[in-house]
């Protein structure tokens, strides 16, 4: 019999080890607000005051529809509407104070009353999955219908719970020992198991969406347990990931960043219910964080110790040796890159003009099913952190975020572009050129990335 191993990677010794550990929450911050659909708010009057009642009462939108579904006979009388602010309620937290507490210390008042805009988030995982899980589901009203979950195969698959057998000698359902049996879902609608959304009946009649969330801890807020953020669109997704790809390449971690997380008006596009494609502005919450990222990248605030330790030991071995540095000091204060050879080049100054980029560049966006990016369009007006938020992505399906090419990376990228080379938009598509050529042909960038190491210890020239 194997022995059972808990999720620290030690053996278990406990029934609560066995299982996978879930944060605990202290309440929930929504993403928007429920209204009552317009024929009911203007023909129905007891409805309309109903709800009005509930609302300034703090209530929440799930016992509102309930109360008028019982009292007024009226079942799905709530739609989403999308407003630039948060729902902090005190009804969404086991201690109501802490919503008190969260809109007196970061709510504003814009002319509406106090709304929460703009609130700091601090991630208590360096995996960004753990901060933001999500996955495919179908709710009914006993829970979870299907929900998908990825093998090690990569491949997503659509699961359910398997039916309860019933027990002839007690006349009762089995009982499970450590919670219900999941299985694949096989069905006529999903014979393979395989989470198909184009196939699957649920997605196609809105049953089965995407379910996902932050979670978080917000500054200043106590409680043993964090707060969760839902969401259920993909857009808010991708643009999150992003952002912590993004993080996690330039301080090697997401613990510790002071994240804000707040709404931003964004174009979309959906598909009406004749198939067409609409663009519409939406409001999307999106995440940003008070490091300077370029800075980070560049290594300005970070001197590079495995690589000075590298200059220092050769310097040693060789008297009177001819390494230069990353980052080294001229003569009247001004700072100088190193070229390809290893030789300081005053066109490589902080700041210097830098050459646009030659054609077009890829813009890349996950797919449904998170898969290869997208390629579309080009990027010249694109916005500084858009471009540089498709350089992380190009980064990770390149291997270059993994903790052992970080470093080679940020030396390739000085030593090409010079030192502040990720504040000029031209140089960060110069950049995601060469990383989205390298997607068909690697082997040129890895020559490029290991030269640039040797030339930084040793003059080449």
């Amino acid at each position: 019999m194997n022995a059972v191993v808990s999720m620290t990677g030690s053996p278990a010794r406990s029934l609560v080890e066995e299982r996978a550990m879930r944060p605990p929450t202290i309440g929930r911050i929504r993403p928007g607000i429920k209204v009552l659909r317009q024929s009911i708010a203007r023909d129905n009057e007891r409805a309309a005051k109903i709800y009005r009642d509930m609302v300034e009462a703090g209530d929440s939108f799930e016992t509102i529809a309930k109360t008028l579904e019982s009292q007024c006979r009226i079942r799905d009388a709530l739609v989403p509407k999308n407003v630039p602010y948060f729902t902090c309620r005190r009804s969404d937290f086991a201690n109501p104070e802490v919503a008190d507490e969260i809109l007196r210390l970061y709510g504003e008042d814009r002319g509406d009353g106090v709304k929460l805009y703009r609130f700091p988030a601090l991630f208590a995982f360096n995996d960004w999955m753990q901060n933001l899980p999500n996955q495919m589901a179908a709710w009914g009203t006993t829970g979870r219908k299907f929900f998908s979950e990825y093998g090690n195969d990569g491949t997503r698959y659509c699961k359910t719970y398997a039916k309860v057998e019933r027990d002839p000698r007690a006349q009762r359902g089995k009982r499970y020992f450590g919670g219900r049996v999941v299985i694949f879902r096989q069905d006529d609608s999903i014979p393979d198991g395989i989470c198909d959304p184009e196939q699957c009946p649920q997605y196609q009649s809105r049953q089965c969406n995407l379910s996902a969330g932050f979670i978080f801890a917000v500054p200043d807020i106590k409680g043993l347990g964090l707060i969760e953020l839902p969401t259920n669109s993909i857009y808010v997704l991708q643009k999150a990931y992003a952002a912590m790809q993004t993080v996690l390449l330039a301080r090697g971690k997401l613990t510790g960043t002071r994240f804000w997380i707040s709404k931003r008006e964004f174009d979309i596009t959906r598909i009406n219910e004749s198939g067409e494609p609409v663009r519409q502005k939406q409001m999307l919450t999106v995440l940003d964080a008070d490091i300077d990222i370029g800075a980070l990248l560049d290594g300005a605030e970070d001197p590079v110790p495995a690589l000075e330790a590298a200059n220092q030991a050769v310097a040693m071995i060789e008297a009177g040796g001819n390494v230069h540095p990353l980052h080294g000091d001229v003569p009247g204060g001004v700072e100088v890159g190193v070229t390809g050879l290893g030789s300081a080049d005053p066109t490589e100054v902080d700041g210097g003009p830098s050459e646009p980029p030659s054609g077009s560049t890829l813009e890349t966006g996950m797919t449904d099913r998170g898969a290869q990016p997208e390629v579309t369009g080009n990027a010249v007006d694109e916005p500084l952190e858009d471009k540089r938020h498709r350089m992380s992505d190009l980064l990770q399906r390149l291997g270059l975020n993994a903790e052992t090419r970080k470093q080679d990376f940020r030396v390739y990228a000085h030593v090409t572009f010079g030192r502040g080379w990720a504040e000029r938009p031209a140089d960060v598509d110069r950049m995601n050129e060469r990383l989205a050529g390298a997607l068909t042909d690697r082997a040129p960038l890895d020559r490029e990335i290991a030269s640039a190491g040797q030339s930084v210890l040793f003059d080449q020239a």
